[in-house]
């Protein structure tokens, strides 16, 4: 099945250029870092499906850079590493989706990392299949994990959006976000991928603002 290789170059092609920061170290008092969060459901049955993009952006940025994200802390999976010569922690909530914020809040925290520097990944419903959308800041758009982060961070943080789609005739969304994707989806959602870890390093290097204008600028739908 094309997803089960897609899932296995995401989680093999590891690059091994970066040092992860022990878990014993303590965080310094103004943090530069950044945090780079993957919004899913924890568990086999779950990881291949549209919900769990957000996963697959960050296991892709971790095989690129070099970064171990299998340290469990705050009911999260953490790495440390460095992506477009930034200092990075990416996490994965282990809380489940709609709990996200019980992980999220208490890794910000800990790092001291402000809202600013916390880049949420996660999937959307209301953005055709293979687009992405950055914002700078805004609600939680109907989607559950987000509604929990903004409980525990306020509004204003950066998040990347993206495009699953919609549901096909009366299939409930719910239903559909925890489908894995077609077949026919593989080139798109290849791209995305792709797009999607070119984006993180343009909001690292650049910032939101700048990293907004080049890749929102095909994308006319909220």
């Amino acid at each position: 099945m094309w997803i089960n290789k897609l899932w296995g170059k995401i989680r093999n092609q590891i690059v091994n250029e970066n040092e992860t920061r022990p878990l014993t170290e303590a965080p310094s008092p103004r943090s530069d870092k950044f945090l780079i969060v993957g919004l899913g459901n924890t568990g086999r049955k779950y990881q291949r499906n549209r919900h769990n993009i957000g996963f697959m952006i960050v296991d892709r940025l971790a095989a690129l850079h070099g970064i171990d994200v299998n340290r469990v802390q705050n009911k999260t999976l953490v790495g440390n590493g460095r992506i477009a010569n930034q200092s990075v922690i990416l996490a994965k909530p282990q809380t489940m989706m709609n709990l996200s914020g019980d992980a999220v809040g208490p890794i910000a925290n800990y790092y001291n990392i402000p809202p600013a520097n916390v880049l949420v990944i996660y999937d959307e419903l209301d953005l055709p299949l293979g687009t992405i959308r950055l914002r700078e800041k805004g609600g939680a758009g109907g989607h559950n994990g987000m509604k929990s982060i903004i409980n525990h961070l306020g509004n204003d943080f950066p998040r990347l959006r993206l495009g699953i789609g919609r549901p096909p005739g009366r299939m409930p969304p719910a239903a559909y976000v925890l489908q894995d994707f077609g077949k026919e989806d593989e080139p798109v959602v290849v791209e995305l991928i792709d797009t999607a870890v070119k984006a993180v390093a343009a909001f690292l290097t650049d910032g939101i603002n700048l990293a907004m204008s080049k890749y929102n600028k095909n994308i006319n739908t909220e």
